[in-house]
Protein backbone atom coordinates (compact mmCIF):
# COMPACT_ATOMS: atom_id res chain seq x y z
CA UNK A 1 0.00 0.00 0.00
CA UNK A 2 1.25 3.33 -1.04
CA UNK A 3 2.35 5.18 1.33
CA UNK A 4 0.83 8.81 1.14
CA UNK A 5 -2.35 8.18 -0.35
CA UNK A 6 -3.87 11.46 -0.31
CA UNK A 7 -1.24 12.00 -3.44
CA UNK A 8 -3.96 9.88 -5.26
CA UNK A 9 -6.37 10.94 -7.54
CA UNK A 10 -9.32 8.59 -8.29
CA UNK A 11 -11.60 9.45 -10.86
CA UNK A 12 -14.69 7.98 -12.66
CA UNK A 13 -14.34 8.78 -16.20
CA UNK A 14 -17.78 7.29 -17.43
CA UNK A 15 -17.73 8.31 -20.80
CA UNK A 16 -14.62 6.13 -20.96
CA UNK A 17 -17.03 3.35 -18.49
CA UNK A 18 -13.51 3.32 -16.00
CA UNK A 19 -11.96 4.76 -13.17
CA UNK A 20 -9.04 6.05 -13.18
CA UNK A 21 -6.11 5.94 -10.49
CA UNK A 22 -3.46 9.04 -10.97
CA UNK A 23 -0.55 10.33 -9.44
CA UNK A 24 1.02 13.60 -10.40
CA UNK A 25 -1.49 13.47 -13.69
CA UNK A 26 0.24 10.14 -14.54
CA UNK A 27 -2.03 7.38 -15.07
CA UNK A 28 -1.13 4.33 -12.72
CA UNK A 29 -3.99 1.92 -13.06
CA UNK A 30 -7.53 1.71 -14.45
CA UNK A 31 -10.61 -0.69 -13.45
CA UNK A 32 -12.89 -0.97 -16.45
CA UNK A 33 -16.61 -1.54 -15.75
CA UNK A 34 -19.91 -1.68 -17.53
CA UNK A 35 -22.68 -0.11 -16.12
CA UNK A 36 -26.47 -1.39 -16.86
CA UNK A 37 -28.45 1.02 -14.70
CA UNK A 38 -28.97 -1.23 -11.61
CA UNK A 39 -25.49 -3.16 -11.36
CA UNK A 40 -21.79 -2.23 -12.45
CA UNK A 41 -19.75 -5.21 -13.77
CA UNK A 42 -16.06 -4.55 -13.14
CA UNK A 43 -14.57 -6.07 -15.95
CA UNK A 44 -10.68 -5.29 -16.07
CA UNK A 45 -8.78 -3.93 -12.89
CA UNK A 46 -4.96 -3.07 -15.00
CA UNK A 47 -1.86 -1.50 -13.24
CA UNK A 48 0.39 -0.09 -15.90
CA UNK A 49 3.45 -2.20 -16.07
CA UNK A 50 6.29 -0.10 -14.92
CA UNK A 51 4.16 0.75 -11.45
CA UNK A 52 3.03 -3.16 -10.88
CA UNK A 53 3.93 -4.35 -7.18
CA UNK A 54 2.73 -1.21 -5.62
CA UNK A 55 -0.82 -1.95 -4.29
CA UNK A 56 -2.56 0.52 -6.86
CA UNK A 57 -5.18 -1.62 -8.52
CA UNK A 58 -6.21 -2.50 -4.59
CA UNK A 59 -6.31 1.31 -4.62
CA UNK A 60 -8.20 1.26 -7.15
CA UNK A 61 -10.71 -0.81 -6.48
CA UNK A 62 -11.20 -0.08 -2.86
CA UNK A 63 -12.51 3.70 -4.31
CA UNK A 64 -14.22 2.60 -7.21
CA UNK A 65 -16.41 0.46 -4.70
CA UNK A 66 -16.53 3.27 -1.89
CA UNK A 67 -18.28 5.14 -4.66
CA UNK A 68 -20.42 2.84 -5.74
CA UNK A 69 -21.09 2.30 -2.08
CA UNK A 70 -21.73 6.26 -1.61
CA UNK A 71 -24.26 6.70 -3.99
CA UNK A 72 -26.14 3.62 -3.26
CA UNK A 73 -28.04 2.61 -6.46
CA UNK A 74 -26.10 0.01 -7.98
CA UNK A 75 -24.86 -3.36 -7.08
CA UNK A 76 -21.60 -4.99 -8.35
CA UNK A 77 -20.49 -8.03 -10.53
CA UNK A 78 -17.36 -8.76 -9.91
CA UNK A 79 -16.28 -10.08 -13.58
CA UNK A 80 -12.56 -9.52 -13.11
CA UNK A 81 -10.77 -12.11 -11.03
CA UNK A 82 -9.00 -9.47 -9.14
CA UNK A 83 -11.96 -7.85 -8.11
CA UNK A 84 -13.73 -11.01 -6.65
CA UNK A 85 -10.80 -11.76 -4.98
CA UNK A 86 -11.02 -8.20 -3.54
CA UNK A 87 -14.39 -8.77 -2.41
CA UNK A 88 -12.99 -11.82 -0.76
CA UNK A 89 -10.74 -10.54 1.45
CA UNK A 90 -13.19 -7.56 2.37
CA UNK A 91 -16.25 -9.09 3.50
CA UNK A 92 -17.67 -6.65 4.94
CA UNK A 93 -18.42 -5.20 1.18
CA UNK A 94 -20.03 -8.34 0.30
CA UNK A 95 -23.30 -6.75 0.53
CA UNK A 96 -22.28 -4.64 -2.43
CA UNK A 97 -22.79 -8.06 -4.33
CA UNK A 98 -25.04 -8.42 -6.69
CA UNK A 99 -26.87 -11.69 -5.77
CA UNK A 100 -25.05 -14.74 -8.36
Amino acid sequence: MPADASEFVLADDKDASRYTLTRDGVLLSVLDYRDDGRTIAMTRAFTIPAFRGHGYAGLVVEGAVADIEARGDRRVIPVCWYVADWFDRHPDKQRLLAGR
